[in-house]
């Protein structure tokens, strides 16, 4: 039964070393298993999956494998794989099924084998074919990736029944705390943290917050740790709580394996902007500024056009389709253009999929629709809209109705990833942080369209617009086009 430590009358903090912290414990913590093990089956993927690479690409080039380089190459190559992962960060504990730092680890290890593999090839003289090399390391890349989303899907649902997450005390002062506990508790999947106690200052309940048992004071971290089994302790941003406090206690915590984990009192920036700078015996936590121009906007911009190029010429057949179907459907327009505003406060005629009614505007204007049934204050969505006509419903589920927007990419105006494209009257109703979301393209797709899309209020698509704003980057890009393709399934929000 765990039982309320009570915080002492004096505020000061100082750590002691009791018997039960001494090196017999175990290191790995109690519950910590799940991590190893799973770890140890992202470990074995990898290798399967460069393996299986290798073997492909013998296979398609000559149809089995022709001689001892090719064999020895295909032996090679999948454990060089999983030594050139774990040597880029991709098997740290911290980072597996959590975020995209996985999946940048995933690329460094990619141009490192790239690397790696050349300059053998040149030393030895081998002259292996290009298409064995093109295809095997390539390949290799997207079956790890592939892997891994598949071994996360797994974490997520076993995490949605409250498994294989990270038991953790929250020390800190009162509303810090609160809030931290809050921010775990609502996105336990990201996190992988489950709140188990708290140790607290300045609180109005000395026994709870957020419906989580209070220990004691920051000073009583230690006995919560034991009393739970807590495998981590998260401090909140406390400029009280700082200095050779914390110092003491990230020691004592490392003598029983525990994590300490500290919030820099800074939200809403990715982890790549972060990074520690020593200066005069301090650790100074420098903030790059948000990616939005130079050789990274080029880069986008390429892919737009490629991507969008190649998403056209093969979905033109559908095109065709849904131009006829909706043609004989009411007689109307297939398109319905729309002026939105764009980069910079730019606006630009919008092309669609028509799936309303055509005077679906005048009816809007006249009032004729209540909205007791809008979801987005700033974005008027029904969810039961009577102006969508029947073809229209589909496509929209199917996100059909979108396709057109491609020649909006094309022409610069729109990008595949982006903050959704607003209309003239929703931008002149923004208060000075919305106006942040014009700083770049808008999108055919975007963190909305993978987080509910029109369930979300305004609130929570303006938050999610502003952390794409100031925290894009290629990996960001990619991911959000791949759960693009898995929002589009579920058809979530979309209406």
């Amino acid at each position: 039964m765990q039982t309320t430590v009570p915080r002492p009358h004096s505020q000061s903090v100082h750590w002691h070393t009791p018997d039960w912290m001494l090196p017999n414990v175990d290191k790995e913590g109690p519950g910590q298993g799940w991590r190893t093990r799973y770890r140890n089956r992202v470990i074995v993927s990898d290798f399967l999956a460069a393996l299986l690479a290798c073997f492909v690409a013998a296979l398609w080039r000559y149809q089995g494998v022709p001689n001892l380089r090719v064999a020895l190459l295909t032996a090679v190559v999948p454990v060089v794989w999983v030594l050139v992962c774990g040597r880029s960060g991709a098997y740290n504990v911290n980072t597996l099924g959590i975020g995209l730092d996985e999946y940048r680890s995933i690329g460094r290890a990619l141009v490192i084998l790239l690397a790696l593999l050349s300059v053998t090839l040149v030393i030895l003289n081998w002259r292996m074919s290009r298409l064995l090399f093109f295809v095997a390391v390539p390949l290799t890349f997207l079956l790890t990736v592939l892997a891994r989303r598949i071994l996360r899907g797994r974490l997520a649902r076993a995490r949605t029944r409250g498994h294989a997450l990270q038991p953790t005390i929250v020390v800190g002062r009162g509303l810090a705390v609160h809030d931290m506990i809050a921010s775990i508790q609502n996105d336990p999947m990201s996190t992988g943290m489950k709140v188990v106690g708290a140790c607290a200052s300045d609180l109005p309940d000395p026994k709870r917050v957020a419906d989580v048992e209070v220990y004691g004071g920051p000073e009583t971290a230690l006995l919560a740790v034991r009393d739970t089994g807590a495998e981590a302790v998260v401090v909140a941003s406390d400029a009280s709580f700082s200095g050779k406090a914390l110092r003491r206690l990230g020691w004592a915590l490392s003598e029983i394996g525990v994590e300490l984990f500290v919030h820099p009192g800074i939200n809403e920036v990715a982890a790549p902007r972060l990074t520690l700078r020593p200066a005069a015996g301090m650790s100074l936590l420098h903030v790059e500024g948000p990616t939005i121009g130079g050789f990274d906007a080029f880069a986008k911009r390429v892919i737009d056009v490629v991507c969008a190029s190649l998403i056209a010429l093969v979905s033109m057949p559908a095109w065709l389709c849904i131009a006829v179907w909706i043609k004989l459907h009411d007689r109307g327009p297939v398109f319905f253009i729309q002026q939105r505003v764009g980069e910079n406060g730019r606006t630009f005629p919008m092309v669609k999929f028509r799936t309303m009614v055509v005077d679906a505007e005048q009816r809007l204007l006249s009032g004729e629709l209540s909205a007791h049934q809008q979801v987005n204050e700033m974005l008027f969505k029904h969810k039961q809209d009577p102006r969508i006509t029947k073809p229209g419903r589909i496509l929209r589920r199917l996100s059909l109705d979108e396709l057109p927007q491609l020649i909006n990419v094309l022409r610069g105006e729109m990008s595949l990833v982006g903050p959704r494209p607003p209309l003239p009257r929703e931008v002149d109703a923004y208060e000075p942080d919305a106006l942040r979301r014009l700083r770049v393209r808008p999108g055919l797709t975007g963190m909305w369209q993978i987080s509910g899309r029109s369930d979300l209020n305004w609130e929570e698509s303006l938050r999610l617009d502003l952390w794409y704003v100031d925290n894009w980057s290629p990996v960001l890009d990619v991911m959000i086009l791949m759960r693009t393709v898995r929002a589009v399934v579920k058809a979530e929000g979309a209406y």
